[in-house]
């Protein structure tokens, strides 16, 4: 299972209906673990050079920034979402080529800017297959916890 905050889905909704008919791509962060919790999805450019409109690519170089950042304030890079412009929120075989079992994947469908399914996915290194994930939309998810005096 897994708990996204609704800020995180508008974000998600309001990028893919900005880039359609191509996908958008970008960074699910919040806390990881077994029970996973996204607070925030960020904006990442995709870079895919042919077929954008069935195709993401995620700059590693930007990768490295968002982990960085999510580093900073407290909370993990769980994640990556992308949007399918009119089609299915189910992984394509070119997700599946390049998928990492250490992140979770949110795909959102969008049919004429007007956005439709969200559904999550793990990719088992085992099988080499997605397995799809609860999602449990929150209204807020509490932000990270600031150590006090008697943590130090």
């Amino acid at each position: 299972m897994i708990e996204i905050a609704a800020t995180a889905i508008q974000t998600i909704e309001e990028h893919a209906r900005d880039a359609f008919p191509e996908e958008c791509c970008g960074f699910l962060l919040g806390h990881g673990g077994e029970r996973k919790r996204i607070s925030e999805a960020l904006r990442a450019k995709n870079v895919a050079t042919e077929d954008r409109a069935r195709r993401y690519v995620i700059d590693p170089l930007e990768l490295l920034h968002a982990d960085d950042e999510a580093r900073t304030r407290g909370l993990d890079l769980v994640g990556v979402y992308h949007s399918h412009p009119n089609h299915p929120a189910v992984p394509s075989e070119f997700d599946r080529s390049r998928a990492s079992p250490w992140y979770l994947y949110v795909i959102l469908s969008i049919v004429d800017r007007e956005p439709q399914e969200l559904a999550a996915w793990r990719f088992d290194e085992s099988t080499k297959r997605f397995e799809p994930e609860e999602i449990v939309r929150l209204s807020t998810i509490p932000g990270p916890r600031k150590p006090t005096k008697t943590d130090r």
